[in-house]
């Protein structure tokens, strides 16, 4: 009995000699990653925080901008076919939409030649596509900005690695390389999610402005139809 409990003392601590004589494997934080791309990570970053920023602040503003009363252009109608501008002014003014807007200023000018109408409609309707587009342009630089800054931590992170390279004559280490191979990588893996990030956020929010222009569009349209009916 107490040679059997020899060999199995010897047994396990012959496991546990091997277990910690084996390497543990070394975990990589996202931070960690993320400091090794170097210096380019900065811009790379703001970028990023930019994008974030004008996705969720545009999101919002053309979501409000694209909601609208079904009813509001039935009650503009029954306004106007009974001469009551004043009610039709007042209802545009206590609706806060870029239709509303745009028909408030056709409202106004009621009794003027139909071509100064529509001209005046279609400036306001400008004026508030270019609100609605306020920051895109910008989304839209940070979306081909971001991986042109990967591509440059890449240029320079092989820089440095075959810097060190050259310095460190006939004996070469991985060691030496891995500080710019890191930093090539990273970045460029940073600048591409950043870009196409930043990219299908600009597509899906001029999607959304071609929606509201396009209801503009029609508002627009059918406030003239409407200015050309018969008086009853």
């Amino acid at each position: 009995m107490g040679l059997i409990l020899q060999i199995t003392t010897a047994a396990t601590d012959t496991v546990a000699a091997a277990a910690a004589a084996l390497p543990t494997e070394e975990t990589l934080s996202l931070w960690d990653l993320t400091l090794k791309g170097g210096p380019i990570m900065v811009p790379i970053a703001l970028c990023s925080v930019i994008a974030v920023y004008i996705i969720f602040e545009r999101y919002f503003a053309i979501k409000k901008s694209s909601k609208s009363d079904p009813n509001f252009m039935n009650n503009i109608r029954d306004f106007i076919s009974n001469g009551n501008i004043d009610a039709a002014r007042s209802l545009c003014k206590n609706t806060d939409s870029p239709i509303a807007r745009m028909v408030e200023k056709g409202v106004s000018r009621v009794g003027k030649p139909l071509g100064d109408i529509e001209k005046a409609i279609e400036n306001v309707g400008n004026i508030e596509v270019v609100k609605m587009e306020k920051g895109l342009s910008l989304l839209a630089t940070v979306a081909g900005a971001a991986p042109m800054l990967g591509f440059l931590g890449t240029v320079t992170g092989m820089i440095k690695a075959f810097y060190n390279m050259s310095k460190a004559g006939k004996t070469i280490d991985i060691s030496l390389l891995s500080g710019g191979m890191y930093e090539a990588m990273v970045t460029t893996v940073a600048g591409l999610i950043v870009g196409i990030f930043a990219l299908v956020a600009y597509n899906l929010l001029a999607a959304m402005v071609e929606q509201v222009v396009f209801k503009m569009e029609t508002t627009s349209i059918e406030f003239m139809d409407l200015l050309q009916e018969p008086a009853r």
